[in-house]
């Protein structure tokens, strides 16, 4: 299995084969344009939400994809329930234990209409710690049902190891019980990152079973584009979606996506460390039940989640994404100004003129004189807190460390404009 090409290397093609995008409406300066100036008091009122962002005005915290800080709703819905009807769900009859109960159910509900479920009386939704036990779930528990000897997977090699590793292990396992399936790497576009359909298509036949996907990727902060997997792979394969870095980003639709399961991380939605989930379709293959004992859930994650999603909703997840998307979209053109840095990913979605598709939140960078780790260090000296180091990629994505900046609703253009004053400072 080859390594794909490091996508946005100096000198690679462009990448006209990204999402086309509206061109950006004219705007008083160049770091403004495409900006969603009307968003400003809603991001204000928003902002003022998240108490450790407000108590600490001299830091700035870039590291949302990471793990994504709480609104007063979320700590205030938690704090509630251990204070009034915290009892062990599912195994009691008195009040507390009822209620608690009812939270559970009332959680998956949420997360079924959050994700838009057209058909939510079929579909099932699996409690997790977070997306790399939901997707090692679906492995362990369910896709050694679907597999026979001779058929194949494709997974993808430079995406995070949580939709890497668990589908090698599953490999394993069926080898164990004497089923040989062949695993093979997802194709990817070398100049943006993105996948490539049309090798997909090519190299996708009748024994390709299952399919793992990113929705947004956690290095390149790419759309990988899913649907154009869908096509590419017919209407019978299954489609896994890690959706670690969408949900809670952008709106999410299964409606939209023909996927088969969404897994995804409570924490990186606002929710509590320690929550996740994973909804499951129930159309293709065998009907994804969960092995082993179901123990004592974690009530007080399932709640925070719950509480985030509502917040999100009513925030709205279209104006999160505008504004995430439109915060990344300063940056990368703040850098492409700079030449002491490497923006990882398609280079031709840096420019605020760029005509396809612009970064979710997340630019992902390298100082070509400064190692990243030291770059991490200066920026914290300056207030700004950033991940430093190969970003758990899989065995075909990047190899050497970088700086990734990665941002949420609380985050201000003011911020990213302070974050390229350092940067320029560092030519």
């Amino acid at each position: 299995m080859s390594a794909p090409a490091v996508p946005g290397a100096p000198g690679s093609p462009d990448c006209p084969e990204a999402h086309q995008v509206p061109e950006p409406p004219g705007a008083t300066g160049p770091r403004e344009a495409a900006f969603p100036a009307e968003l400003g008091p809603w991001h204000r009122s928003l902002r003022a939400e998240f108490p450790i962002i407000t108590a600490h005005p001299e830091l700035v915290y870039f590291d949302s994809a990471a793990t994504a800080q709480k609104p007063r709703a979320v700590l205030d819905a938690v704090q509630t329930y251990l204070t009034t009807a915290n009892a062990n769900a599912g195994r009691g009859t008195y009040p507390w234990a009822n209620a608690s109960t009812e939270l559970v159910e009332r959680a998956r509900d949420r997360i079924r209409s959050f994700l838009s479920d057209p058909a939510p009386l079929e579909s099932t939704v699996h409690f997790t710690s977070g997306t790399t036990e939901g997707l090692r779930t679906v492995a362990r528990d369910w896709l050694p049902e679907l597999l026979d000897d001779g058929d194949e997977i494709v997974v993808p090699f430079a995406d995070h190891q949580a939709n890497l590793v668990p589908w090698l292990e599953a490999r394993e396992l069926l080898a164990a019980r004497g089923k040989r399936i062949t695993v093979r790497e997802m194709p990817y576009q070398a100049s943006s990152g993105d996948y490539d359909p049309a090798a997909l298509a090519a190299s996708a036949g009748p024994r390709t079973r299952f399919v793992a996907v990113t929705h947004v990727h956690h290095v390149y902060g790419a759309d990988m584009n899913v649907h154009r997997v869908r096509e590419a792979v017919g209407p019978d394969a299954v489609i896994c979606l890690d959706a670690a870095q969408s949900v809670g980003h952008l709106p999410v639709s299964v409606a939209e996506l023909d996927v088969d399961f969404v897994a995804f991380s409570g924490h990186k939605a606002l929710a509590l460390p320690g929550s996740g989930a994973v909804w499951a379709r129930q159309r293709r293959g065998p009907r994804f039940v969960p092995g082993g004992w179901s123990g004592t859930p974690n009530t007080t994650g399932i709640v925070s989640l719950t509480a985030a999603l509502d917040w999100l909703r009513e925030a709205g997840e279209d104006r999160i994404e505008r504004w995430t998307t439109a915060l990344a979209l300063r940056l990368t053109d703040g850098l492409r100004q700079l030449g002491a840095y490497d923006v990882l990913g398609c280079r031709q979605s840096l420019a605020l003129d760029s005509d396809v598709q612009h970064r979710c939140g997340i630019v992902t960078f390298r100082h070509r004189a400064i190692g990243a780790s030291d770059l991490g260090f200066i920026l914290f000296s300056h207030g700004f807190m950033v991940r430093t180091d190969d970003h758990c990629q899989g065995d075909g994505g990047e190899k050497s460390s970088s700086v990734r900046v990665s941002v949420h609703v609380y985050n201000s253009p003011g911020e990213i404009d302070r974050l390229l004053e350092v940067l320029t400072t560092l030519e």
